[in-house]
């Protein structure tokens, strides 16, 4: 009968030597200049969002530090 050089869990790899291919894939297509320049929009776009959401946030995350606190009327006690 037939019998096998390599072990059996390893059998796939002596076979598949035989079926190798020596064609190459053809090569990555390159981007055409519309789809760079929407990428950099894409990209410019996102950073300015961030940005800009980090100038509006900032304010309000952060505490008055020349004016009094001020208390609530439930804690004035009245």
């Amino acid at each position: 009968m037939f019998r096998r050089r390599e072990p059996v869990p390893f059998a796939f790899l002596a076979e598949a030597q035989r079926f190798r291919s020596n064609v190459t894939p053809p090569p990555r297509r390159r981007a055409s200049l519309g789809e760079m320049a929407g990428r950099w929009l894409l990209g410019l776009t996102l950073a300015a969002g961030l940005v800009g959401a980090l100038i509006i946030g900032t304010p309000a995350l952060s505490t008055p530090s020349g004016t009094p606190a001020q208390q609530s009327q439930a804690s004035q006690g009245h």
